[in-house]
């Protein structure tokens, strides 16, 4: 009568390459055949487990809409022409703002009135929702006008201060939370707050990282 050959040990192992991986038998000396029904058809077809290809994912990053003037709004069509983002927005007729005509590099439309209401109500109406920047975490003029044209438009809204520690993140929840394919970003202009335009670029890179 032949000896009895010793069970084979199975040992019970997390692969590290993927943290949600499904957990895979290891077995000695030699591990079983059709372990895996599938693994035939993926070597047929030439496909590769599409485990080994995971990557962690990255947030959406809308489109940039605002109103052209200098500070906020100018900063974030910096920022999305920078990195190739799509971005646009209405502008005042003329091309209006404090310095002067709008270049043409921003991709704006002028709206029929140079009332600067105009083009603040018609950006937060079209797009998904708006982000209001300011380095003081009251808000007055044009970018508290901002936040009555969202209630009136039932558009989510939301005020980012530099006072904040959190900002970023709160930026990415809100974008996520609301499915906003398409974001108004205003603010004050450069006269009120110089230091919002640096503001604006650094929030949205810290939100947006993979496109620093």
């Amino acid at each position: 009568m032949p000896p009895k050959l010793p069970k084979r040990s199975q040992a019970k192992i997390q692969d590290p390459s993927w943290t949600r991986s499904p957990t895979r038998w290891l077995s000695s000396p030699n591990p079983p055949r059709n372990r895996d029904p599938a693994r035939k058809s993926r070597k047929r077809f030439g496909l590769r487990d599409f485990r080994a290809n995971v990557s962690p994912i990255k947030p959406h990053i809308p489109k940039i809409v605002s109103g052209g003037q200098t500070g906020a709004d100018r900063a974030a069509l910096d920022w999305a022409l920078a990195r190739g983002i799509e971005c646009g927005g209405w502008c005042p007729k003329g091309r209006k703002a404090e310095d002067g005509p709008i270049s043409r590099k921003y991709p704006l439309i002028e709206t029929p009135s140079v009332d600067y209401a105009q083009r603040t109500e018609w950006n937060v109406r079209d797009t998904g929702g708006t982000v209001i920047f300011s380095i003081q975490p009251e808000l007055t003029g044009g970018s508290k006008k901002t936040v009555e044209f969202a209630v009136k438009h039932n558009k989510p809204c939301l005020h980012l201060h530099s006072r904040q520690s959190d900002a970023a993140q709160a930026l990415r929840d809100f974008v996520a939370d609301n499915k906003i394919l398409t974001l108004n970003v205003a603010g004050p202009r450069a006269s009120e707050e110089p230091a919002v335009g640096e503001f604006v670029k650094s929030g949205l890179a810290e939100a947006f990282p993979s496109l620093r």
